[in-house]
């Protein structure tokens, strides 16, 4: 169990849920969009979502500016949430613009604003699950596409709120987490893209 629990942590690790929302947008949308375009845009997504941030984390744990990849206090928290907001920054500006692909535009606006208020909370010495923020920030995601296309997501649902339960209880195990933290990391989530509905649904 302790196996499990670790890898659910690992396996759903926050770097990988830009991209997840990018590929059910892809796998739902009812418009055509040409393969080279998809493709073109999903490696964009990998390039900067995942493997840039991971190349950063290495960068500043050689400078000693932090000790793990889960960031377990507020203070080293600070800087690389900092630099994944510049990060999202530059997904909006030069991968998925207002002119191309508003929902996901949206979504990245959704993510840019969770992070932010996260550095924020992180600055006044509360710490929040990016965990929890970012699962569910995408099933929120998730949810509105459904509206916006009229298509039944009913086996994604309920297998994304299995996901949130097991997320949640991953890090309760591994004592990264007090219940309030899982909480304020899920309301930052949820909150934005929520917001963000009424602007392109």
């Amino acid at each position: 169990m302790d196996f499990i629990l670790k890898s659910i942590s690992h396996v759903l690790h926050p770097l990988i849920m830009p991209l997840l929302g990018v590929l059910f947008y892809f796998s739902k949308t009812p418009r055509f969009i040409p393969e080279n375009i998809v493709n073109a845009k999903i490696f964009s997504t990998i390039l900067l979502t995942m493997i840039l941030p991971i190349l950063v984390y290495y960068l500043l744990k050689t400078l000693k500016k932090v000790d793990s990849i889960y960031l377990k206090t507020t203070n080293e928290r600070k800087l690389p949430l900092l630099i994944n907001a510049f990060i999202i920054s530059l997904v909006i500006l030069r991968v998925f613009t207002s002119n191309e692909i508003k929902e996901l535009y949206y979504f990245f606006i959704g993510i840019l604003v969770s992070t932010l208020v996260c550095f924020v909370l992180a600055v006044f010495k509360v710490k929040a699950s990016i965990h929890m923020l970012a699962a569910s920030g995408f099933f929120m995601f998730a949810l509105a596409l459904s509206i916006n296309f009229k298509i039944n997501i009913n086996g994604t649902i309920a297998l994304m709120m299995v996901l949130l339960g097991a997320i949640a209880t991953s890090r309760l195990h591994l004592k990264a987490h007090t219940y309030p933290e899982l909480i304020i990391g899920s309301l930052i989530g949820i909150i934005p893209q929520l917001l963000l509905f009424s602007t392109w649904l």
